[in-house]
Order: structure tokens, then C-alpha cells, then sequence
């Protein structure tokens, strides 16, 4: 998935020092965490080659080892995808009236070949203050973390009258492939119904130098992914007598089109919130523009500004881009067939077929058909961030990291979440971790995270879900 991160400026040489974890000597339970982080980051949930019913059973043992009863433990396989199966596990709060809270993350990583890396990405790695493998950031750092936290709770024997639901689901860095997440919310809504969800991204982000905190971050809402095929289809013909009725022409032209049109501009509560809060952190020109538009999304000057950084241009409107083209079926031949993928990233509050309207609108030509392909989720209204969600995260972050700003945004990319938030569980990305400017390799060769980040995001949002579940 993409992932947002903050562009900042000198104001962030007034953030905290990050301390290296290498070589500190950890208590009991940060061992037991660290185990419960290991064997997950060494257990291959790749789509091509990994099991995640493996994961989720050995996670469901560990649940199972600190007095979690059957009952409470529910390994969930759909119909043919064995090796792609979910773990829901409950504890119950003491009050029957209060609603759930849903920690979701997911198992499956991204593909990683040994030979392109430096570590074997299946070793869980500890090296300069940093682990390394496949997922040791991008999902397993929260999916660790919170069965950690489902053990503290159940271990420490914490009151809370609010239930704890822990899903671990498998299949959201596949487009197109299995997804338990979706899974358990159209089969299983029941099962898994809270007042509200926390889930990954909202990364904060150091600086340059790695030393200092600069923001935290928390998605509240993202943009859907949705891709659309253009296709023109003609005769043909040979080569050596040309006509002006080509397809690759007619659907050149759509695609130039679409390419230079920008969508009006639009904001939610968290991305308004987001730009007034990066203003100070950003300075110039860009800061003032941030200002600006966070009090007036039609201020075209403002938008100006901003579209001349792809980072904030999407995160003010719908965007559509060209991602595939393929047509012709000889050198010496018109071609009959042509096609493009166009991927665009919708804004919350616009629908599918809005956007399909307006792509065939701007190519303007019968012969280019504009269709779109199945949705990855429901395209929602980004969910608001009430006090309640949002007051206990800023709290507890001041106690951490004084004068560490958290920047409510909006995902540009795609998680979980948008599987949640339309079936009635508002979910937000918070994770209380901390990445440098590369983004901790998310995707890439050589993932890491630094281990202090780490053990400090465990903290942290143990405190938290303490003061939710009350």
C-alpha cells in the first residue's frame, strides 16, 4: 500500500531525540513482545509462498498459553483459500452496554527474493539500532503490538468495561487478491461489530538525520482505489494504406485528455486539519498556502501552490493517471484493439461512477469506452475525529514527545479501513510509530524500523486502548 508521509522544515529542530534501542537490556515483557514480533516477521505470509493460517494459529497459541479460552479464539478460513485464513479473538469488558473497540492489522507482507537483499528477509535481523525483515514495519510492527497488548490486558488483569476485539487478517497488499479484512466484514459482521477501529498508517515521521521526531499522524478516512479500462476497437487494416480512424489515435487522445484535467478540489475534516497543522512545521510560500486552504478549499491560488507537490496535490482532490496501455497486433498492421488502465484515487464522498462519467466526458469520443473494474471496497465518507478518538491520542503523545504536533490526514493510499468504515465501524490509522524520509523501506529492499520506535509505540498504545477501554 502507499503510504503519506510529512514534508517538514526547520521548525523541526525543536522535536525529540529518538535514543537507540541496540543493546538495552529488556524487561520480561518486552521479550515476550519481542518473541511474539519475531516469530511473525520469520513466518513467510507472502501471497506466492506464505500461510497466514499458519500466523494466525501461532498467534491464537499464544493468546491460548496466557489463559484465552477457546471460545474466545476464532481461527476464520474461507472456502478455498486455506493458506489465507484470520484470527478474531475477543476478552470481554465488564460493561454489556458499551460498545467493542477493534484492533485490525494484517498478516500477509510483501513479496521479498533473498538474492536482492542484504538480510534474508524472513530472519528477524537487530543491527545499528534497527530490525530488519519483510513486514518488520509495514504490517507486523502493529500486528505484534497488539496481540501483545490483548496478552498485557489478559496477563495484568486490567478492568475495563469495554470489549477488546483483535483482528489479524490476511490479503490487503494483493489488489484483486483474497481479503480477510473484507471477508469478516460482509461474512462475519457480528462477530467482529465495535464502536469504533484502530488500524495501521498515520506514520509519524523524523528528520532527515533520523535523530528527532518531527509529527505524529492519524488517517481519519482514505481515498479508494479504483482502476478503469479504456478500450477503442476498429477494423484495422494494412499498413501501407494509413487512415485517420486509428485506434491507438482516438485513444491517445482520450488519455491526453484525462492526463491534463485536475479535479476540483475538495477536503474532509482530517486533511483541512492536516494542512493547518504542517502549515507552521513547512513555512514559505507552501506554508502559507496550507494556511490558506485550510480555511477555504476553493481558494484556487492556494490549490495552485499546493498541486505543485504530488503529496498534497492528492490529498485535496480525486486523481487519475495512466498506469497500463496495450493495443496493436502487428508491425505492418492497424491496429484492431486498444487498451489503457487508468488508476484513480477517489476522494471520499465521490462515487465510482461519478468519476467514470467524467473520464468518458473528458475524452469526449464514442469510440473510447470507459468501464470500470471491480471495486477493491466501497467508496465511505471519511469518519469523523471526534474528541473522544482524538483527545486521549494528543494527550498521551504530550507526555511522550512535548511539542511533537499530531497531524490528523487523509490516506492517500489504501488500507484496511475502507472495508470497516462503510459497514458501520469507523476505523482510523494510528500507529503512535515514528519513520525516516525513506519510510522505513515500506515495500522496498531492506525494510526496517528502528527497535526503540518500536518498544515505544508498544507503550504507548497499551496507555491508550487503557484509557478507551475504561
Amino acid at each position: 500500500m502507499r503510504k503519506f508521509f510529512f514534508l517538514v522544515g526547520g521548525a523541526a529542530l525543536a522535536a525529540c531525540l529518538i535514543l537507540p534501542a541496540a543493546g538495552q537490556n529488556l524487561n520480561p515483557g518486552q521479550q515476550r513482545f519481542r518473541a511474539t514480533y519475531q516469530e511473525m516477521v520469520e513466518t513467510n505470509t507472502t501471497l506466492s509462498s506464505g500461510d497466514c493460517t499458519l500466523l494466525a494459529r501461532k498467534m491464537a497459541a499464544r493468546l491460548k498459553a496466557v489463559g484465552y479460552p477457546d471460545a474466545d479464539l476464532h481461527i476464520i478460513i474461507a472456502p478455498d483459500h486455506p493458506k489465507e485464513g484470520s484470527l478474531v479473538a475477543i476478552l470481554p469488558g465488564s460493561d454489556p452496554k458499551a460498545k467493542a473497540i477493534l484492533l485490525l492489522a494484517h498478516l500477509d507482507v510483501v513479496e521479498a527474493k533473498r538474492e536482492d537483499w542484504t538480510r534474508d528477509p524472513f530472519t528477524l535481523v537487530e543491527e545499528d539500532g534497527y530490525f530488519y525483515g519483510r513486514g518488520t514495519a509495514d504490517d507486523k510492527s502493529v500486528a505484534a503490538i497488539w496481540v501483545d497488548t490483548m496478552v498485557r490486558f489478559k496477563q495484568d488483569k486490567v478492568g475495563h468495561g469495554r470489549t477488546l476485539k483483535l483482528a489479524l487478517t490476511c490479503g490487503e497488499e494483493t489488489n484483486g487478491a483474497f481479503n480477510g479484512a473484507k471477508w469478516l466484514a460482509t461474512h462475519e459482521r457480528a462477530l467482529i461489530d465495535a464502536e469504533f477501529g484502530l488500524t495501521e498508517g498515520g506514520w509519524g515521521t523524523m528528520a532527515e538525520n533520523g535523530g528527532k521526531r518531527i509529527a505524529l499522524g492519524i488517517n481519519a478516512g482514505e481515498k479508494t482505489s479504483q482502476n478503469y479500462v479504456l478500450e477503442v476497437t476498429n477494423p484495422g487494416g494494412h499498413s501501407m494504406r494509413p487512415v485517420k480512424d486509428n485506434a491507438i489515435y482516438h485513444l491517445s487522445a482520450g488519455l491526453l485528455k484525462i492526463g491534463a484535467h485536475d479535479f476540483p478540489t475538495q477536503s474532509t475534516d482530517a486533511s483541512r486539519e492536516y494542512f493547518a497543522k504542517l502549515a507552521p512545521l513547512t513555512g514559505g510560500e507552501m506554508g502559507a498556502a496550507m494556511t490558506a486552504f485550510s480555511r477555504n478549499d476553493k481558494d484556487a491560488k492556494a490549490a495552485a501552490v499546493l498541486a505543485g507537490d504530488p503529496r498534497f496535490n492528492a490529498a485535496m482532490r480525486t486523481t487519475c493517471v495512466t498506469t497500463l496501455i496495450n493495443g496493436g497486433h502487428a508491425t505492418n498492421a492497424l491496429p484492431q484493439r486498444v487498451t489503457a488502465n487508468v488508476n484513480c484515487r477517489i476522494f471520499p464522498g465521490t462515487t465510482i461512477e461519478t468519476v467514470r462519467d467524467k473520464l468518458q466526458e473528458l475524452v469526449a469520443d464514442p469510440q473510447v469506452k470507459v468501464t470500470a473494474q471491480a471495486a477493491r471496497s466501497e467508496t465511505s465518507s471519511a469518519p469523523p475525529l471526534t474528541p473522544a478518538i482524538l483527545k486521549p491520542i494528543i494527550s498521551e503523545a504530550a507526555k511522550r514527545w512535548p511539542g511533537v504536533p499530531v497531524i490528523p490526514q487523509l490516506e492517500i493510499g489504501a488500507t484496511d479501513a475502507s472495508f470497516m468504515t462503510p459497514v458501520g465501524i469507523p476505523t482510523y490509522g494510528f500507529t503512535g510509530m515514528f519513520f525516516e524520509p525513506d519510510g522505513s523501506r515500506l515495500h522496498g529492499l531492506n525494510e526496517r524500523i528502528r527497535a526503540q520506535v518500536l518498544y515505544d509505540a508498544r507503550d504507548y498504545l497499551y496507555d491508550l486502548i487503557n484509557i478507551y477501554a475504561k
